[in-house]
């Protein structure tokens, strides 16, 4: 600003300097002056030619000169000086600043030079939890000032993180989409990076915006089964594309991963009954009954666990299961999409299955010698019709 200003001095100096040039010469030359010179010269010509006739000569240059003065002289008009032009100087610089003002927005450049000073000290009431919360003109004034940092130190990846974020703060899509980016892309293997760009995208209302963020989300996910945040995004992004299965079943894992006082748990649960509604489905259910043989009775242990699978018949992969510790039997329970072990594979999107039911002695879900399993055949799913398992394979 201060290089720009001694320009535009320098400039208006340079222009009033051209304004005084043209009345930096000498006095214009009046006829009477140029009619004498005239005279004098033409008689120095006769008298150095010395031809005859020369007197008449001489006179009739005489009555050419008294004839050629003008019966009454104009009055002789004392020439402007130089400071007569001091106004136009005046006027000139004041027009000049004017225009400069009006369109160089130079309160916008001041505000900019005001916020880049209050720049750390924004920061620093950010980062310290204790300090009083950024109002919304403040985000924004913090805003200014990091893409001003950045600009000098584009490989902060930190820095366009904390850019993306007060850009979702303002409501700004653009702003944190494209910081979110360039973070992602100055350090791909970052987590929190990665997922603040997947938010954004899923967020968005492109559809391949859409398609990459749950990439990304899955790719988080194909590293961290248990990524809360994750989840709820991936959740979140099939809700809106109207998969609800799929949005279920994220939430449902949410729910078996939350402490049992999170307060997250409520919006869940609401969330999911509301999926449920806009699909139109039920909780689809599968009873089942376990007993168990006269051999397997007999060799029960005191302690174990009871591992209870869905498969569709297709795959080995289970739909559901659940587990819980060894009691009674004749033992009845349900299973349900609560007990879903993807959330883009239901159990309520399957229609026939087996059931398997394997009793571990050391508490593991794959049998080990002792153990004690059971399994039903290929049926047809019926919510009101329990499937019976009878436990009778011993594990050798």
């Amino acid at each position: 600003m201060t290089l720009l200003i001694t320009v535009i001095a320098v400039l208006l100096a340079a222009v009033s300097a051209l304004l005084f040039f043209p009345w930096a010469g000498r006095p214009a030359v009046d006829r009477d002056t140029l009619n004498r010179a005239f005279y004098h010269s033409r008689l120095r010509e006769l008298e150095e030619e010395k031809i005859p006739g020369r007197d008449e000569m001489v006179v009739e240059l005489q009555q050419s000169l008294l004839a050629d003065i003008p019966e009454q002289l104009p009055a002789k008009h004392r020439p402007f000086g130089r400071l007569a032009l001091l106004p136009g100087v005046i006027l000139l610089a004041a027009v000049s600043i004017g225009a400069f003002i009006k369109t160089s927005s130079l309160s916008h450049v001041l505000e900019w030079q005001q916020v880049t000073q209050q720049t750390p000290a924004l920061i620093q009431r950010v980062m310290d939890p204790d300090a009083k919360p950024l109002t919304m003109e403040e985000m924004a004034r913090l805003g200014l000032g990091l893409r001003t940092r950045l600009q000098d130190d584009p490989q902060n990846a930190e820095g366009w993180m904390m850019l993306g974020r007060i850009g979702m703060v303002l409501n700004n899509a653009s702003t944190a989409t494209a910081a979110f980016e360039r973070a992602w892309r100055l350090a791909p293997d970052n987590l929190d990076a990665k997922l603040d760009y997947a938010e954004v995208l899923t967020r968005s209302s492109d559809a391949e915006d859409n398609q990459q963020g749950e990439k990304l989300l899955r790719e988080v996910l194909s590293q961290q089964h248990t990524n809360i945040r994750a989840l709820g995004l991936l959740a979140f992004s099939a809700f809106e594309q109207q998969r609800y299965k799929e949005a279920i079943g994220a939430w449902q894992i949410m729910l078996r991963l939350l402490p049992a006082d999170d307060e997250r748990r409520a919006v869940i649960m609401r969330s999911i009954a509301q999926a449920k509604v806009e699909s139109g489905m039920d909780n689809a259910k599968v009873a089942v009954k376990i007993t168990l043989s006269p051999q397997a009775e007999k060799a029960l242990p005191e302690k174990g666990i009871v591992f209870v699978s869905v498969t569709d018949g297709v795959s080995a992969v289970p739909v559901a299961a659940k587990k819980l510790p060894l009691g009674h039997f004749p033992l009845t329970l349900t299973l349900d999409d609560t007990n879903a072990m993807m959330p883009d594979r239901l159990l309520s999107s399957v229609r026939q299955g087996i059931i398997k039911v394997h009793i571990s002695q050391a508490g593991t879900p794959a049998p080990q010698t002792g153990d004690w399993t059971g399994q039903s055949a290929l049926i047809q799913f019926n919510a009101s019709t329990p499937v019976e398992v009878e436990v009778s394979q011993p594990q050798p």
